[in-house]
């Protein structure tokens, strides 16, 4: 089940259930919530722990990275796997969009 990201600021936000249910609980809300809300105050944390996780994530794939492969086989499926995947710090880019502009006209963000 997809959820719908809302705000009187902006356009809705849709995003797939898992990825959504990640960034929900990286904010701290349950994502087992049909309904929830980020209110006005809550929106600096919030992006501040989306922007966290992202710079954690990122310092772990970079420490993995440099790890010498055993092989050039390796090195290839590794470097075939970065370029494919797609990062937290990719993904969180529409929801924080979001979330600045919501904060900035003073409403609340639902989903």
């Amino acid at each position: 089940m997809p959820y719908k990201f809302k705000s009187r600021a902006t356009a809705d936000l849709i995003m797939l259930d898992a990825n959504a249910r990640t960034l929900l609980e990286i904010m701290g809300k349950s994502p087992d919530d049909a309904q929830g809300i980020i209110t006005v105050e809550q929106i600096p944390a919030a992006i501040a722990a989306l922007e966290a996780a992202a710079a954690e994530e990122a310092a772990r794939s970079n420490g993995q990275s440099h790890a010498q492969p055993e092989d050039d086989e390796q090195d290839e499926d590794a470097d075939r796997a970065s370029h494919d995947s797609v990062g937290l710090a990719q993904r969180i880019v529409p929801l924080v969009d979001m979330l600045r502009r919501s904060a900035a006209d003073g409403k609340d963000v639902t989903w």
